[in-house]
């Protein structure tokens, strides 16, 4: 759980979305206010008073407008985001005003032509960049030879550069926010396979539980009043696997049960006998060298098919075997359960096999089930052995 904090933290940056906190305000800011540093020539042009009277209004007023519109851009995800066709009309507004003030006030107004690359890699596709950064770079070459051909000559690479670099950027943003919501849709399965894990749990779990305890609450009415210590013997073991039944739930919502294959094989035979069904079952398995997991899901496998013939299938007769087998995909443990009854009604298969293929699919296994002469017969498989043994020649 820290470790999943400590990702999600270090996934959580303001790139790519607008500030919601004052931190990230001013972090947005910091990072906007260090472009503004080629503002200082024109600002310097502007002061020294070069320029008579009705230049430098216009300048500070172009160069208001400029900033404005730049800012506008660079802020554009804020609030309600600007349409492609804006932000087009606002590059040319900038696109504009950079040759304009810097071919009638001089040389030193050349810098705004890196806000106009920036602006460009910023906030057109990639593909577009390709064209439009290098035509910004040219655009002011040309005003350069006019205005200050050295100036320009030194601009020229650093607003290639800056240019294509916040093309960089605008992708790493991009990839922040793809990333976003690929951790968002991760947590959001995560969430649904643990509700299905526990839907599944508590289904196997109650389904056998309840279904024996609606067997006992029978045998108890019908042995009132005339066996009322059998009787009185049949609510002692409602109450016993009531009180189980409970513990059960509470291990599977906390996710520690694993249920034992020994345990549910002793467990059928109860169950069964309780419904008049014969019963025919294994002794104390072998599950030497068998992964807990394996054991696990054929252990739900067994309880979910004991349930099905007690509730369904209308049987007088159930084996279960279980053996070791030899396949080409090495040694597996097989479960099988037969009754000789009518496998239930319906043709489509229920939440529990539907559950049981799940499981079983999980730890590498195979179900089969369907009908088998006078009965029903389901199948499990599980590998017998881990992926290490396996490996080793064990």
């Amino acid at each position: 759980m820290t470790e999943d904090r400590q990702t999600s933290d270090a996934l959580d940056n303001p790139m790519g979305r607008p500030p919601r906190t004052r931190r990230e305000l001013w972090v947005k800011l910091l990072w906007i206010g260090v472009w503004l540093v080629f503002l200082s020539s024109p600002v310097q042009d502007l002061a020294d008073g070069h320029h008579g009277t009705g230049a430098t209004w216009g300048g500070a007023l172009g160069l208001t407008a400029f900033v404005g519109v730049y800012l506008s851009l660079v802020f554009r995800n804020m609030g309600r985001p600007y349409s492609g066709r804006l932000v087009i009309v606002l590059l040319l507004v900038l696109g504009v005003l950079a040759p304009l003030l810097a071919y009638t006030l001089g040389a030193a107004w050349l810098g705004l032509f890196v806000y106009l690359s920036v602006a460009c890699g910023a906030t057109l596709p990639p593909r577009a960049t390709y064209w439009a950064i290098p035509a910004s770079a040219a655009l002011m070459y040309l005003v350069g030879l006019h205005t200050g051909e050295a100036e320009a000559r030194d601009l020229l690479l650093l607003v290639v550069l800056i240019g294509f670099a916040m093309v960089g950027v605008g992708q790493l943003v991009r990839t922040t926010v793809e990333l976003r919501k690929a951790r968002a849709t991760v947590a959001q399965l995560a969430a649904n396979e643990e509700r299905l894990r526990l839907a599944r749990d508590l289904h196997d779990l109650l389904g056998h539980s309840l279904s024996l305890i609606t067997l006992k609450s029978e045998l108890a009415g019908r042995m009132l009043p005339g066996q009322p210590e059998k009787a009185a013997q049949q609510v002692a073991d409602i109450e016993r696997v009531s009180r189980q039944a409970l513990v059960d739930v509470r291990e599977a919502v906390t996710g520690y049960r694993r249920p034992r294959l020994a345990a549910e094989l002793a467990g059928a035979q109860v169950a069964l006998t309780a419904a008049g069904v014969a019963a025919e079952t294994p002794a104390e398995p072998d599950l030497t060298g068998v992964p807990e997991e394996a054991e696990a899901v054929l252990a739900w496998t067994l309880r979910e098919a004991v349930t099905n013939v007690v509730r369904h299938s209308g049987a007088d007769r159930c084996s279960v075997e279980l053996l070791r087998r030899q396949t080409l995909d090495g040694p597996v443990l097989e479960l099988t359960v037969q009754d000789n009854g009518s496998g239930g009604s319906g043709t489509l298969p229920g939440n529990g096999l539907t559950g049981l293929t799940e499981r079983l699919e999980k730890a590498g296994g195979t179900l089969e089930a369907g009908r088998a002469g006078r009965g029903f017969r389901l199948v499990a498989r599980v590998p017998a052995a881990t992926a290490a043994d396996v490996g080793s020649g064990a």
